[in-house]
């Protein structure tokens, strides 16, 4: 199919589109429930805090609902950020915080600061994840290395043993402390039903800075993405630009970990969809990807919250349901 060149027009045009997407799906995950509200009922349980009547919407809405849609948003958008970055440097559409081990690494720092009793701050878990989140990615990195050159092959190798490797440190941590089980399997699996207000305040902000800061490389990841020594030979410090992008996604990837426990697959999903519907300038593709992956998420959580209501299904199911068949298309048509 031919695509035309990337203009303002197109980019505004596209992004308003998905804007406009993200904002009716958001709506109707606020309004869609075990207790179904209807928008008039959404109008006054916001705009009349003093109506007795509206006690339970308001309830609902402000404690239960809201705060699940705005962490579904701001994790899906970060991770798909996160994705598409990773894909643009590795020259891989494979390449996701996922499949590079690194949202595991981000849930072992998470749950060390959770068992040390300091994750009780906001921001204690999300730094912790981090750390966890960037100690993967370090090695992942120098396992991928071969004879000084990075094999991505290697490196997805790398990530899905070094993945797996985290995994079952979580279990073990869970065995030795005596945690819930189940407690632990909602978080590898993903999970937003314990979202809170404070959560998206402390990680929304720095997942927005942090996709904002990676959306200023998009000329550079255009050219890294033709090759290195291309993007060298048109000045870009492709080292430089690649370490810090590196570093950007882990943060990411551990602020959305430290939320929403693993939520697998969007990272994957989203970019490569939203490079074959728009194109691979990542102009586009990077605002593109966070919209979209907004809205993605939160039209898998609410799947998980109403396909079983009054019961839910993590919302890494969902994601893992749609996921796991791309993902093996693209194995397929890789090698």
């Amino acid at each position: 199919m031919k695509r035309t060149p990337l203009t303002p027009r197109k980019t505004i045009v596209t992004l308003a589109a998905l804007s406009g997407v993200l904002a009716v799906v958001a709506l109707g995950s606020l309004l869609v429930g075990s207790t179904p509200m209807s928008i008039s009922e959404l109008w006054r349980a916001l705009t009349s805090p003093s109506d007795p009547s509206m006690e339970m919407q308001r309830t609902i809405l402000l404690n239960i609902r809201l705060p699940r849609v705005l962490l579904a948003l701001t994790v899906g958008a970060g991770l798909s950020v996160a994705g598409a970055v990773l894909q643009a440097l590795l020259r891989n559409p494979l390449a996701e915080p996922y499949i590079l081990g690194i949202s595991s690494g981000g849930t072992v720092g998470a749950l060390v600061a959770m068992m040390a009793g300091i994750g009780a701050a906001h921001f204690t878990t999300p730094l912790f994840s981090f750390v966890g989140s960037g100690l993967v990615m370090f090695l992942v990195f120098v396992l991928g290395h071969r004879r000084g050159i990075l094999d991505t092959n290697a490196l997805l190798l790398s990530g899905v043993m070094v993945g797996a490797f985290f995994s079952s440190i979580v279990l073990l941590f869970t065995a030795l402390v005596n945690q819930d089980l189940r407690t632990t399997y909602l978080w590898l699996i993903g999970n937003l039903s314990s979202a809170d207000i404070q959560s998206f305040w402390v990680v929304a902000p720095l997942i927005l800075l942090a996709s904002l800061a990676l959306s200023t490389q998009a000329r550079h990841f255009n050219l890294i993405s033709t090759g290195d020594e291309t993007a060298l030979h048109l000045g870009v410090e492709v080292d430089k630009v690649k370490r810090i992008s590196y570093l950007l996604a882990s943060f990411i990837t551990g602020l959305a970990v430290s939320v929403s426990g693993v939520v697998g697959f969007v990272g994957l999903v989203v970019p490569h969809a939203c490079r074959m519907m728009f194109g691979p300038d990542h102009r586009l593709l990077i605002p593109a990807s966070f919209l979209a992956g907004a809205t993605y998420l939160i039209a898998c959580d609410l799947l998980s919250r109403v396909v079983l209501a009054p019961s839910e299904i993590p919302v890494g199911v969902v994601t893992a349901v749609v996921g796991a068949p791309i993902f093996i298309y693209l194995l397929k048509k890789n090698w």
